[in-house]
């Protein structure tokens, strides 16, 4: 266990991308180290929805010296730092008190058990009901190496041991192909078999593994670790088979139908929400459930394709809820409603962890919108 009084920004930064990769985040997102290096030393985290003024400010006056939240403070670049905006004084107060900033957005957004899922439990559904509504293609690669038969064994474990072949609910999936690899040894090689300037053939297994883009680096170094041969024989290319647990959104299921109106109150309180904005009620039970914290209009075709009798989530503009068609119940809970969880989720992730180390989770509300 890593001891807590000599953490950094290295230490808290692993723990959360072992969870939520930063590969995993959209092209448009700005997540990762925003403010700070990585071997800062870290007294303790301060977890927030929203990086702010007021919440450096609260991170100052806890001794805090790391900044975790969802949101990044900086989505697009600054051309000065003169303190006109927020977003400018922010940062400015951060570099001038050693607090580094932090930010697990749209990489939490789109794991299995991140935002989403918290946010489905939280409005009703079952745990087991789960599934992401639109899984991520193009988010598995396939790994393939030509092994000498003796050593395929231990290639096989070691890139397993790395994470190699996961598929799902399944692990140390693989595919094992017999055959025969020759080669010739030219100067300055140091062959592991054969003699410089002649042809050795050899009985070879070809090795076949899905892995998961963020864990590739380690799978590769593993297999060049154990393999045998000073040149490995290998290639690497993406699946189009989509990842089952990576993704927007989810759907889930309530472990009784609810009627409409009695659903909609139950997600107004049990997500602290001052009012929903909603489509026309359809007169049917609610027992297919879509949601996506944050911004989730680009997820409705899914939901309704999916059967959702509701999509819960937030942003939608006036145009958008004429989408709906009377197909299904639109429910709009409100951006930060539909978030705040995040912050537990993140602030218990860090202590899975560092079980012996100060985090806070933020006092201070961040949302910037009020209702009257």
């Amino acid at each position: 266990m890593q001891d807590a009084n000599n953490l950094t920004v290295r230490d808290v930064a692993a723990a959360l991308e072992s969870w939520a990769p930063p590969s995993l985040q959209e092209s448009y997102d700005n997540s990762g180290l925003l403010v700070g290096t990585m071997s800062d030393p870290v007294a303790s985290v301060l977890v927030s929805l929203d990086c702010t003024e007021a919440v450096v400010q609260e991170a100052i006056e806890l001794g805090a010296t790391m900044i975790v939240s969802h949101h990044p403070i900086v989505f697009k670049g600054l051309k000065r730092f003169n303190g006109s905006t927020y977003v400018e004084r922010t940062v400015m107060a951060a570099i001038a008190h050693g607090i580094a900033l932090y930010a697990i957005h749209t990489n939490l957004d789109n794991v299995a058990d991140g935002v989403n899922s918290k946010l489905a439990q939280l409005v009703g559904c079952m745990p087991n009901s789960l599934k992401i509504l639109r899984p991520k293609p193009d988010a598995l690669m396939q790994v393939v190496v030509y092994v000498p038969n003796a050593d395929a064994q231990a290639v096989s474990e070691a890139m397993f041991a790395a994470g190699a072949g996961e598929i799902g609910a399944y692990d140390q999936c693989g595919w094992v192909v017999p055959g025969k690899g020759t080669f010739r040894p030219l100067d300055g090689a140091d062959p592991h078999i054969g003699i410089i300037g002649e042809r050795e053939s050899v009985a070879e297994s070809k090795l076949e593994m899905v892995v998961e883009p963020w864990r590739l680096a380690a799978v590769l170094s593993a297999m060049k670790n154990t393999h045998p041969y000073e040149e490995v024989a290998h290639g690497v290319w993406p699946l189009q088979q989509v990842h089952a647990q990576v993704g927007s959104g989810m759907l889930g299921e309530l472990p009784a139908p609810m009627e409409e109106e009695a659903f909609l109150d139950a997600v107004k309180s049990a997500l602290g929400c001052n009012a929903i904005r909603h489509t026309k009620l359809l007169g049917n039970d609610i027992r297919k459930v879509a949601v996506c914290g944050g911004s989730g209009s680009f997820l409705l075709q899914d939901a309704m394709r999916a059967g959702a009798d509701v999509f819960v989530t937030s942003d939608f503009k006036y145009h958008e809820f004429f989408d709906a068609d009377n197909r299904i119940v639109i429910a709009d809970v409100g951006h930060y409603e539909s978030e705040w969880q995040t912050t537990d989720l993140i602030v218990n992730r860090i202590k899975k962890y560092f079980p012996n180390f100060a985090v806070h989770l933020a006092m201070t509300n961040p949302n910037p919108i009020h209702y009257r």
